[in-house]
């Protein structure tokens, strides 16, 4: 048996190929997206974003009706929802990324994401 052969043209390209994706494709998945933190309310059958620092009072349709949902001084909470027990306008508000609320009977979830904490710490990891 002969000795290893060179490399050829081609298969230093397809390295270089493959170490370039490599690198990229960790830039495109470790990147900071910004230490802006964001409100995602999901309805059912739809989902609205908003910055946190927004002000917006949005009208999240569900199953009973409409639930009122307020985004104000970075801050977000439930107004009014059709449901019975309310639990959702008791809960108040949330700020902090990772923070939720929720309206179970009107099945309307709301939730700060995002990279970054009110303390201006960044967050390094989530466990599920």
């Amino acid at each position: 048996m002969k000795g290893a052969a060179a490399l050829k043209p081609f298969d230093l390209a397809a390295i270089g190929l493959a170490l370039g994706i490599t690198v990229l494709s960790a830039l495109v998945i470790y990147a900071d997206e910004g230490s802006q933190n964001r409100i995602v309310i999901k309805g059912e059958g739809a989902t609205w974003v908003f910055p946190q620092d927004g002000a917006e009072i949005v009208p999240v349709p569900g199953p009973l009706g409409d639930t009122m949902v307020e985004v104000r001084d970075r801050r977000v909470r439930v107004l009014a929802s059709p449901c019975s027990n309310q639990t959702c306008v008791a809960a108040g508000a949330i700020q902090s990324h990772g923070q939720w609320l929720a309206c179970l009977p009107n099945k309307v979830l709301i939730s700060i994401e995002g990279a970054s904490v009110s303390n201006g710490e960044a967050i390094d990891a989530a466990v599920w």
